[in-house]
């Protein structure tokens, strides 16, 4: 590539990182995956960077390339084990209860099939529109409506599936009831 082009790519890579690294740890659920998939994700918009410059949306191009990345990368594991840093034992109540709500929805995430779980993070945390989410992903609107209402269907299994596991948890209610 010529200077001017790299001096080109390097000035979006470096504006798009932080948001990137954001969205790949939403997916990932790990700090060091995610880095390795944004890095993944940027070297294959480099070598393609002619052609994702001429595109009418270069962020969505690469924001694409990120999330096919991340669903080759889930293909191939063929030993299907969650690495975690907790132990398996119980955990005990966290007095940081925003830490442990984080930490529920990455495990929530976590157990979502990848389309789903990029339709969610696209949708709720990255905030963007329907038609956004589906021009990423290079589906229609509708794919991205269905992905949405079954991962949310599955996100409220869990969220029954633990309040039912933990007795007494009234989850900021009065005297147990919904308010």
């Amino acid at each position: 590539m010529k200077t001017s082009t790299e001096a080109e790519f390097r000035a979006f890579m470096v504006s798009r990182w932080p948001r990137m690294l954001r969205t790949a740890h939403l997916l990932t659920g790990h700090h060091q995956d995610a880095e390795d998939l944004v890095q993944a994700a940027l070297a294959k918009a480099y070598v393609k960077w002619e052609r994702v410059r001429r595109t009418d949306d270069p962020d969505a191009y690469v924001w694409r390339i990120m999330i096919n990345t991340n669903a080759d990368r889930l293909r191939r594991m063929k030993v299907r084990e969650w690495l975690t840093t907790r132990f398996p034992e119980p955990a005990a109540p966290d007095r940081n209860e925003a830490f442990a709500e984080r930490s529920a929805l990455l495990d929530a995430l976590a157990r979502l099939p990848a389309k789903q779980r990029a339709v969610v993070v696209l949708r709720y945390l990255e905030d963007r529109s329907e038609s956004e989410v589906a021009r990423l992903l290079g589906t229609g609107v509708g794919t991205v409506r269905s992905h949405t209402a079954r991962a949310l269907k599955k996100l409220r299994e869990q969220v029954v599936t633990s309040e039912a596991a933990t007795p007494g948890a009234d989850r900021g209610t009065r005297g147990g009831q919904r308010p």
